[in-house]
């Protein structure tokens, strides 16, 4: 990981950035979320894509791209966290008190 972090510094910024933007952005959803069926799954591939990438069984460059897409998704995630948190902190800061 510390290889990706040292050539991909920028990319993994960009990524952090990037998602800390969305998050920013995307307070207020008022889409219909995600079901809980879908959810289960998409967190059964995550964690399947996470214990692939650890247990090193994809090898070469796919292995090598598959640790970069996870590592910029992750700090994509941290940056919306972070981003969403933030808004959510401002925002309520500046309503008056009831």
């Amino acid at each position: 990981m510390t290889v990706l972090a040292t050539f991909f510094w920028g990319w993994l910024l960009g990524a952090a950035l990037l998602g800390f933007g969305m998050g920013w952005i995307a307070v207020v959803h008022r889409a219909q979320g995600v079901s809980k069926v879908w959810i289960g799954w998409l967190s059964l591939l995550a964690a399947a894509l996470v214990a692939a990438s650890f247990a090193r069984v994809v090898p070469g460059r796919f292995g090598y791209w598959l640790d970069l897409v996870l590592l910029m998704f992750a700090l994509y995630l941290v940056g919306c966290a972070i981003g969403s948190w933030l808004r959510d902190w401002v925002v309520s800061r500046s309503k008056p008190a009831s």
